[in-house]
């Protein structure tokens, strides 16, 4: 009798729109008692009819009642949560809106703990118990609780569907079997189930092996990952010691040139001073004797000339000019010239032989690497303007020459043999060599974003002149919302996220092209191409031949 009074507590002290225990418990003017949140989330559904009613009896409130909270009402609920739910039976678990409930409770039903695929009904613990006692009842399917038992009833016939029509693969009654489905491929349920249970396990085989192929696969890739990491680890160790042994080389020539140059410095400087001392000493001596031949001259007594004149001394001998020629002064320029052979052999040497010891997508020795932000590639930005001699009759160039739009009419452009005649395409004024970047903003649905040699033909529409399509241009194709990229019409389909603008990236030295999409101050790389250019190059762009298309280089500094 306790356990009842546990019940009846329970089912008092319970909020009638969420089935559970009161939180924070409130009164409406008519006496019901909810939880706080739950009449106030009821009430918020009714705002826009401006009446409020209770969910149970539907009295109506004008206006939406002030709801406070009952402290006493709360203080047995919760007097009740630590005495009557720990002594709670376990069947005294209702069955929420989540839950499948018994079909046998009357009132408010208890949660299902299984469902019956022979009487397509639920129960709980307590009605489930006849088919553990009842012999005809134990040989009934029983499975987990099911909200789905009535998709087994069928609609038609209101019989429980048993046969599989294989001829409509469907689920079907006896009756459905001699009436609408009469003379159909026909089994059991359970023969069907049979049957596609084997192939369920058959693809279940096939999975469970692919999966092991992937895993072993995941494992071998793994392992060449490791690999991968540890031979570039070792390369890296390793060009780091011989470059430093190169740099000691290097370092150590440096000193043994330096010692040799100041040596023969001081050697020359030595023998041009004891040159300079003597001829200074001999200019003395010459200036000593003819100070005495002055003084000899100016006597006046003959005699005492003549006897004077034969008694003056010899001059020592005069110092051979070949012993004072002074050496040129670039006599150290022979060395300067030495060292700059040895440094253009060495760059020819690394840029020709390089390609040996390093991956072919990389050639970073003789130039500095590709910057990583935005602002970084600022840095080497190249102001481009448009040839008006090389652009096509039906493109016209802004004022500036930055900007390049398709119009149906032909302009009236003088006839020049650097125009393109057959492809509405226009080149820059600027050759482009050493480390270059600039952005293409493009307003058109087909445009090609290029860089081309200066050789590269005019006249006509064939593969000749268009950008990409032969050995003296590349070019980035946006159409639309995709990427491709061509060269040698050779066309590579990309990826990347569609922008209005476009950013190309040259480092001529280095063979290095590349393209981005930017979106704001993000860029993203589309392609970069690895190669050797043999001269100058200059940007161009091909519209596409829709009016009022415009590609414009975008001023940066």
């Amino acid at each position: 009798m306790a356990q009842k009074g546990v019940q009846l507590d329970r089912e008092t002290f319970s909020c009638s729109i969420c089935l559970d225990l009161l939180k924070d418990p409130v009164a409406t003017p008519c006496g019901h008692s909810y939880c706080m949140k739950c009449i106030k989330a009821h009430w918020d559904g009714e705002d826009e009819k401006e009446i409020h009613s209770c969910p149970q009896c539907r009295q109506s409130f004008t206006p939406r009642p002030v709801l406070l909270k009952n402290t006493m009402l709360a203080a047995l609920v919760e007097q009740l949560k630590k005495t009557g739910l720990q002594a709670a039976p376990a069947d005294l678990c209702y069955a929420g809106a989540e839950d499948v409930a018994c079909d046998v409770c009357t009132g408010r039903k208890l949660r299902a703990c299984k469902s019956c695929l022979v009487c397509l009904a639920s129960y709980c613990d307590k009605h489930l118990q006849p088919h553990y006692d009842v012999a005809p009842l134990k040989k009934h399917k029983l499975v987990e609780p099911s909200k789905k038992l009535q998709e087994n009833i069928c609609s038609r016939h209101d019989e429980v569907m048993k046969m599989f029509c294989r001829t409509d693969q469907q689920c079907i009654c006896y009756l459905c079997s001699v009436d609408e489905h009469k003379g159909h491929d026909t089994v059991s349920a359970a023969a069907e189930r049979t049957e596609r249970q084997r192939e369920l396990e058959g693809s279940r085989l096939n999975i469970q092996q692919r999966i092991h192929d992937r895993e072993k696969e995941v494992k071998r890739l793994q392992r060449e990952v490791q690999a991968v990491n540890g031979s570039a680890d070792k390369a890296v160790e390793d060009s780091e010691k011989t470059f430093t042994e190169l740099i000691r080389l290097m370092e150590k020539r440096s000193s043994d040139v330096k010692q040799q140059v100041r040596s023969q410095q001081k050697r020359e400087v030595s023998r041009v001073r004891e040159l300079q001392e003597k001829l200074e000493q001999e200019m003395a001596e010459l200036k000593r004797r003819d100070a005495e031949l002055k003084l000899l001259s100016h006597t006046e007594d003959h005699n005492q000339f003549l006897l004077s004149y034969p008694s003056l001394p010899a001059l020592s001998e005069a110092t051979h000019s070949s012993s004072t020629n002074i050496r040129p002064l670039s006599y150290f320029e022979d060395v300067t010239a030495a060292l700059s052979a040895v440094r253009d052999k060495l760059q020819d040497v690394l840029r020709e032989e390089w390609t040996n010891v390093s991956p072919t997508e990389v050639n970073v020795l003789l130039s500095a690497a590709e910057p990583a932000t935005r602002a970084g590639f600022l840095e080497y930005s190249q102001e481009i303007t448009l040839d008006p001699n090389t652009a096509y009759t039906q493109l016209v160039l802004s004022e500036g020459g930055r900007r390049a739009t398709y119009m149906k009419r032909p302009q009236s452009y003088s006839s020049h043999p650097d125009r393109f005649t057959g492809w509405p395409q226009v080149l820059s004024r600027e050759s482009l060599t050493g480390r270059c970047y600039w952005e293409v903003e493009r307003r058109a649905a087909v445009i090609y974003v290029a860089v081309a040699y200066k050789n590269i033909s005019r006249a006509g529409g064939g593969d000749e002149c268009g950008f990409g399509f032969n050995d003296k241009s590349w070019s980035l194709f946006c159409f639309h919302n995709s990427y491709s990229f061509r060269h040698n019409n050779i066309k590579t389909h990309i990826s990347g996220p569609p922008s209005s603008r476009v950013g190309v990236y040259l480092d001529h030295r280095a063979g290095v092209l590349s393209f981005y999409s930017i979106i704001s101050e993000t860029m993203t790389l589309l392609h970069r191409v690895q190669t050797t250019f043999t001269r100058p190059l200059h940007a161009g762009v091909w519209l596409g031949f829709d009016h009022g298309a415009t590609a414009e280089f975008c001023k940066l500094k």
